[in-house]
């Protein structure tokens, strides 16, 4: 196969909703439909001993939460599919930001019960804004929820939508029969039997078969021919251009526990998602059919294998082959890398490959050279833009509880950091470690992964800090960054890159230091 072919049969997109939505069963489901597992597991059942591929962590299983995305590939029809399944809670948001510069279209998941609600909308609004092509699956249909049109109204009214139905329910909840595919125009009866395997369903290609009424009873059928025929006149035809540009969203019903809706839902992506799209960099437009190799890191994670406490660098492919063993540069600290061993992922089970395309996500051993947003190349100067950092919401001291393992303490913070689900700051004063977070759970989970993949144990303390704003001396006036440091010594502290950061104990005390130091900036990111 070609290299272009290659490019053309890849489809790489993000999974995104509000916790709970259905949003890593779906996921699983996906992988089952593509002979990537033989069973699902139920991310929160306790009869299935199983738990989901792509919630690998064991803070996951016990929570039955995502708090980290995880990358996961497949074949399916002779197309290559790469899913990044990301957290849905608000307080790991940055993390799936931060994936949606990877990823040319994403499936949003909704809730038939709670419709859309806020986290959605924010994932959504940074979808428009970077013009990602988006696919509704609205999810958990075989329990009771809103009525199908209330919530098509909702997508359009909430996330701005402009929605295209391309299958309907036949009922909801207890009176859920199946649903008619309009992508396909066929019907699929469901059966509730068996949920864990996929069951087979009763396809019917016209409305006005005889056999309808036979298999959904009169009144149904009645009501389905109604439904289709508003859909029919009220929303817009499907348009693969609309899609595409962000200006249309297909809309999908199904249950994703059920294993139903998912085949159909798959089989449609497959043929209208978009292939590796273009990626922007500061210096021009890259595209996926370049020969020449470019990437960029949009996660670090470290010790996915416990056993091996290994730390690795996920690299999304925008242009040209990337091979094993042949150098590539790393842009900021102009320096050539050979990779000996870069994986492919199947949630934490990894294999070693010799080459991989534009689209594909490569896990490479990161000994503490890169960082989130580093770009590679074969030797061209390339900075991809639009990989977001974030100013930390929470901080609190962090404390030693075992001063028998401070190495192993200093070792895990300093790899937590680089994975950039927080960031470190040492007060100049007295030297004590400060951890600043996005969100409140994030000290949970960096307490427990201390605990349990570096051995070490840590406490928390509360400090008030309203904002940590990294120092630009604009004038260089170095009278008046003297007089700063000196009068607000204790509330100084140095990032991991030793950058300078006043951490600002109210709006106050920052406005009146603004006024104070006019030649000072004040940034909330440490990059500006």
């Amino acid at each position: 196969m070609g290299f272009k072919e290659e490019i053309y049969k890849r489809r790489t997109f993000g999974i995104i909703s509000h916790p709970d939505a259905g949003k890593t069963t779906l996921t699983e489901k996906l992988l089952l439909f593509g002979g990537a597992i033989q069973e699902a597991g139920a991310v929160k059942s306790h009869k299935i001993k199983k738990g989901a591929a792509s919630d690998f962590m064991e803070i996951e299983r016990q929570r039955g939460i995502s708090v980290s995305t995880s990358v996961l590939a497949f074949n399916y029809k002779e197309k290559k599919i790469n899913i990044l399944d990301t957290p849905g809670h608000k307080d790991f948001a940055e993390d799936t930001f931060r994936t949606l510069t990877a990823v040319d279209s994403v499936i949003v998941v909704i809730d038939v019960a709670k419709g859309v609600e806020e986290q959605t909308e924010k994932l959504v609004e940074v979808c428009r804004m970077r013009e990602i092509p988006i696919i509704v699956f609205i999810n958990k249909l075989d329990r009771e929820g809103k009525d199908a049109f209330d919530l098509l109204d909702e997508l359009e009214k909430k996330l701005k939508f402009k929605v295209c139905p391309l299958s309907f329910p036949i009922g909801m909840g207890y009176d859920f029969q199946g649903i008619y595919n309009i992508w396909e125009n066929n019907l699929m009866l469901f059966k509730e039997e068996n949920k864990q395997k996929i069951s087979k369903t009763t396809n019917i290609s016209d409305l006005d078969d005889s056999r309808l009424t036979e298999f959904i009873g009169e009144i149904a059928s009645e009501k389905l021919k109604e439904e289709v025929n508003i859909v029919r006149e009220v929303y817009p035809n499907y348009n693969q251009s609309e899609y595409l540009n962000c200006k249309q969203q297909p809309v999908f019903f199904g249950s994703a526990l059920n294993n139903f809706g998912v085949k159909e839902l798959l089989d449609c992506f497959i043929s209208i998602a978009p292939s590796p799209l273009p990626k922007e960099s500061n210096e021009r437009l890259i595209k996926p059919e370049e020969t020449s190799f470019s990437g960029f890191i949009f996660k670090i994670h470290a010790n996915m294998d416990p056993k091996h406490r290994d730390r690795l660098a996920f690299i999304k492919i925008v242009s040209g082959i990337f091979k094993r063993n042949k150098p590539y540069n790393h842009v900021r600290i102009n320096k050539n890398f050979k990779f000996s061993s870069p994986n492919a992922f199947f949630a934490e089970k990894k294999a070693i490959i010799d080459q991989s395309y534009p689209g594909d996500i490569v896990g490479v051993h990161d000994s503490g050279n890169f960082k989130i947003g580093d770009s590679f190349s074969e030797g061209e100067k390339i900075n991809f833009k639009g990989i977001p950092n974030f100013s930390p919401e929470h901080f609190r001291f962090i404390n030693n509880k075992d001063p028998m393992k401070s190495k192993q303490l200093a070792k895990g913070i300093d790899q937590l950091m680089d994975e950039g689900v927080a960031q470190l700051f040492i007060l100049e004063m007295n030297g004590r470690k400060v951890i600043g977070t996005v969100g409140a759970l994030q000290f949970e989970v960096i307490q427990y992964r201390l605990e349990h993949e570096y051995g070490a144990k840590c406490s928390y303390e509360n400090i008030n800090i309203f904002k940590a704003c990294w120092i630009e001396n604009q004038q260089k006036s170095n009278i008046e960054y003297n007089e700063f440091k000196k009068l607000k010594n204790k509330f100084l502290a140095k990032d991991k890159d030793q950058n300078i950061v006043y951490l600002a104990d109210s709006s106050f005390s920052l406005e009146m230091t603004k006024q104070k130091f006019p030649s000072l900036e004040f940034h909330y990111k440490s990059e500006f």
